[in-house]
């Protein structure tokens, strides 16, 4: 009986191969060619699972973010029945800064998204739908918070919203070794501490 190919585990590999390459050499390295030689898999293989060099970066991104959302998910859950969103969104921020192995992988492989989608309208709609999608979890967040009165409720939702994704700008700050991971978690926790009337 011939081995049956496992298709989605599959591309996770070439996606994860594009990952390295993205963090180990840079956007302009995610060639066909390249990816597949990371992978260790032949190029018509991996043109087997993706048609376009496009293709590959849409699916590498969208599971990017899925193992992002995991690992927030993961987080969440390690907080216990009804979190306090103040924590729940201590993790969120957590986990889209480059403060560990795997945040750190995702979140090279998105500003690298970012990049390639200043150039290309296809990606570009993905990507802003992507953000916008994210930025409205956020936003749920805040309302609700708002409402059960852990947020002032003269705090204008939409703009705390963009005060707290404006902490993912600490990134670089981060990667180029400006400020340490410790550096950026204190900065999330005294901006929480604002934001929240009464913290857990």
């Amino acid at each position: 009986m011939p081995k049956q190919v496992d298709h989605r585990e599959r591309r996770e590999t070439i996606a994860r191969a594009l990952w390295r390459v993205v963090e180990q050499r840079g956007i302009a390295h995610a060639s066909v060619r390249e990816v597949a030689q990371e992978a260790g898999i032949s190029h018509g293989a991996v043109q087997h699972y993706f048609a376009t060099r496009e293709e590959m970066l849409v699916f590498a991104m969208d599971f990017a973010s899925e193992q992002t959302s995991l690992r927030v998910a993961a987080g969440v859950a390690d907080l216990g029945d009804a979190p306090h969103p103040r924590d729940v969104l201590r993790v969120m921020l957590t986990e889209m800064l480059p403060l560990h192995p795997g945040a750190r992988t995702t979140s090279r492989m998105s500003a690298a998204y970012v990049l390639e989608a200043l150039h290309n309208a296809n990606i570009h709609t993905r990507a802003r739908e992507g953000l916008i999608h994210g930025r409205d979890l956020v936003e749920q967040i805040v309302r609700q918070a708002i409402t059960d009165g852990h947020i002032d409720p003269d705090r204008d939702p939409a703009t705390e919203t963009n005060l707290l994704l404006a902490l993912t700008g600490l990134t670089p700050l981060v990667e180029l070794g400006v400020i340490g991971p410790r550096d950026a978690t204190t900065t999330i926790a005294r901006h929480l501490d604002r934001l929240f009337t009464n913290p857990p």
